[in-house]
């Protein structure tokens, strides 16, 4: 594929990228507002938000297996079309059971977007370039919950929540046509593997042992069970004053260091490096929050920090897995370990507030951060001492 074409298939991918985040966002910006459109849920409601996780956690690594065999083009396609079709019919209004049931769906077309599409991306993106491709790539998170908190908000209160919903399900329809016309290569092995319990199992334990496939997930479960529930706890402990200004700016920190200072040390040090100095700066930065609590700068200092191993964790799978199925594999662990992260994160850390309170919420997430670096640092020990799984 030409270098332009290359880095054009990229560029499209990524924005696919932030409408498969969109698919969390539009509902985790809005959530005041999805109490107001569905005021008989309740307690209940937090499903709308954490369902669509469940797929990621119980499926990432059979999406791994399947993405090969029905093929990398095909699974984005498909998930984007899915993902589509599924937010024209919130849009359309639907009670809070068939709602759910929708989550439950569109966390099948998430997962499936988001352990294709960086396959897709380390694959065509020029070698001198695959770095840079990956760090932005792991950027849509960041990306997409800014883009639907400063554009979303605005638009549903000024419209309502199925608008939001309609607008959603158009970004994702050009998003299809936007991949159908790069025509991307497939992929596809052509060996169909029977699903039988015993073989999917074996193939979880075959990842789950491997340092090579399971190295950039293992660190993500660290990365994502600290970020998520540094910006949903962290607030009430910023001057009321700096509070907006530090929690809108934090994610936007985040992606600056990672698409800049993360690319640039990328030139000169390892990927695995790169990623442990992340985890050892904003273990650092938790502590120092302990004793300057809430101070905005830290916050942001925190912030940048953590991107370092938003980029570069993405990166790390091409560098340690050469072929496709690998590449596979090893995003399907990770989609897994991230929604894991995420789900786990925020109420494991109340419950440490309740216990010890701020002090011990940041002893933790610092102990959780040294323990991601000190993962890296096993896991490259023991790739030294193998020939590869």
């Amino acid at each position: 594929m030409p270098k332009t074409h290359a880095m054009m298939a990229v560029w499209v991918i990524w924005l696919a990228g932030i409408g498969a985040a969109g698919q969390f966002a539009k509902v985790s910006v809005t959530f005041d507002h999805m109490g107001h459109l569905y005021p008989d849920a309740g307690a209940r409601l937090g499903f709308a938000l954490s369902i669509l996780g469940m797929a990621g956690i119980l499926l990432g690594v059979i999406a791994g297996m399947l993405v090969t065999q029905i093929g990398l083009r095909r699974t984005l396609v498909g998930g984007l079309v899915l993902s589509a079709v599924v937010s024209f019919v919130q849009a359309q209004g639907l009670s809070f059971d068939t709602f759910l049931i929708s989550r439950v769906i569109e966390g099948l077309a998430h997962l499936a977007i988001v352990v294709s599409a960086p396959t897709v991306i380390a694959k065509v993106a020029p070698p001198e370039r695959r770095a840079f491709s990956l760090t932005l790539w792991g950027t849509f998170f960041g990306v997409a919950f800014a883009l639907f908190a400063w554009a979303g908000r605005p638009l549903v209160a000024a419209y309502g929540v199925h608008t939001l919903f309609l607008a959603h399900a158009i970004w994702m329809a050009g998003s299809v046509l936007a991949v159908v016309a790069l025509r991307l290569p497939d992929d596809q092995t052509g060996l169909w593997e029977p699903f039988r319990v015993k073989s999917v199992l074996r193939r979880h334990l075959d990842i789950y042992r491997s340092p090579f496939r399971n190295a950039a997930a293992a660190g993500w479960l660290f990365y994502t069970f600290c970020f998520v529930s540094l910006l949903t706890l962290l607030p009430p402990y910023i001057p009321e004053q700096w509070r907006t200004f530090t929690v809108g700016a934090m994610p936007f920190m985040s992606m600056v260091t990672s698409m800049t200072l993360g690319v640039w040390m990328l030139r000169f040090w390892s990927t695995v490096q790169v990623i442990q100095c992340g985890f050892l700066v904003s273990a650092g930065a938790a502590l120092l929050l302990m004793v300057l609590p809430g101070q905005p700068l830290v916050c942001l200092f925190l912030a940048g920090a953590l991107g370092l191993i938003q980029g570069a964790s993405f990166a790390l799978v091409p560098d340690l897995n050469d072929t496709v199925s690998a590449r596979a594999d090893a995003n399907g662990v990770f989609a897994q370990a991230g929604n894991l992260g995420n789900t786990l994160g925020t109420p494991v850390l109340l419950a440490v507030v309740a216990v010890s309170g701020y002090g011990g919420m940041m002893v933790v997430i610092a102990g959780l951060l040294l323990a991601g670096a000190a993962v890296h640092a096993l896991l490259k020990r023991a790739r030294a001492g193998s020939a590869g799984i």
